[in-house]
């Protein structure tokens, strides 16, 4: 399968150069190491003004933030600050375990609005018939997109479930499963797959009918084999909770659809390109800060490294799927149960430091 088209590739655009901290005049240094060096990943917390470096808080960060960052004390409920933490555009960061969402089916049920629908189990089994035929045609094989296999016990789905749950909960997230259009944002006509610098492949009509599917098994609660799993030093990433089979549709990208020029400068660590387009005015990304599905929690971290390419188990890939651009995160190779999901972060560019993570 191949990689995305046009020339923009990358998770976002390159963010605001972060600010170095001269250590010769203002003899900043890191609160947890000690260290003044390497200032130009050396930050200052707007609330009491310490140097935190962003390897060295958990989790850690891949940049400096453009707007402002709180350290955990001064993000803390009990102590006051004049800078309000809550009004931050920062990303949000947990700095320990995130309260479990409750395992409980009727709330998980609530939570992601499940539909009971009898006749799914007959709607996979006609997907596995073979159409009769009367000769045999040899052509070269197509690579199918394979639809995911959920979990047979009902209870684990319920964890997978109440994992994602746990995620959105912590970062003040709902859930959603399709890309959303708000007032005053992007609207639908300006997701236009015409418009692709360099043109945007089609899905497919029986790769559409497998995302199809997908969607409609998630709406029944057969839910992806996925666990969300909180690291100290990644923060919220996911692994695989049984084994996946190379080219099985992961996820879709979602979130709220924006122009690029109107996020250009804004802080959030999420963002998704989705159309990339010759006019630069018309270039649309995600942000799923707000509304979003378990592909946010999914970390696409060094991957121009060759550690990280060995590490890189899923690709990211924008479609045109009815005259719309969508981006898809699917298995390029067979994923093992327990093995960490990551995609290519930056594509084909460097812009997006990533080097100190994993």
């Amino acid at each position: 399968m191949g990689g995305a088209t046009g020339q923009l590739r990358r998770r976002t655009r390159a963010r605001t150069p972060p600010v170095v901290v001269d250590v010769d005049e203002d003899d900043v240094r890191c609160e947890a190491c000690g260290s003044g060096e390497s200032g130009a990943e050396l930050m200052l917390c707007d609330g009491c003004d310490r140097g935190y470096h962003i390897f060295c808080i958990r989790p850690i960060l891949p940049r400096v933030p453009a707007g402002d960052w709180f350290c955990a004390a001064c993000r803390s409920p009990s102590k006051s600050s004049s800078k309000s933490p809550a009004s931050s555009s920062s990303p949000q960061i947990i700095n320990k375990q995130p309260k479990q969402f409750p395992l409980i089916q009727t709330k998980i049920v609530d939570f992601f609005k499940i539909q009971r629908a009898p006749d799914l189990a007959e709607v996979m089994k006609k997907r596995k018939r073979k159409p009769a035929g009367r000769a045999l045609v040899v052509s070269k094989k197509k690579r199918k997109l394979l639809p995911f296999n959920p979990s047979e016990d009902p209870a684990q789905r319920l964890r997978q479930m109440a994992s994602l749950a746990t995620a959105l909960t912590a970062t003040g997230a709902v859930f959603s499963n399709d890309l959303t259009y708000v007032p005053g944002m992007a609207p639908r006509s300006a997701n236009r797959a015409a418009l692709e610098s360099g043109g945007m492949q089609v899905l497919p009509k029986e790769d559409v009918e497998t995302l199809s599917l997908c969607k409609r098994m998630m709406e029944q609660g057969e839910w992806p084999p996925l666990l969300v799993v909180y690291d100290p030093v990644e923060g919220f990433t996911v692994e695989a909770d049984r084994f996946i089979k190379d080219l099985t549709i992961i996820t879709e990208y979602v979130g709220d659809v924006d122009f690029l020029r109107s996020r250009e400068h804004d802080d959030g660590d999420s963002m998704m390109t989705l159309l990339s387009a010759s006019s630069t005015a018309r270039s649309l990304v995600i942000c799923p800060d707000k509304r979003s599905n378990i592909a946010r929690f999914i970390n696409g971290i060094n991957n121009h490294t060759p550690e990280g390419r060995k590490k890189q188990n899923l690709k990211c890939v924008r479609y045109d799927v009815g005259g719309e651009c969508r981006v898809l995160l699917v298995a390029n190779r067979d994923i093992p149960k327990g093995e960490r999901l990551y995609y290519d972060y930056n594509g084909s560019e460097h812009e997006y430091p990533t080097h100190h993570f994993v």
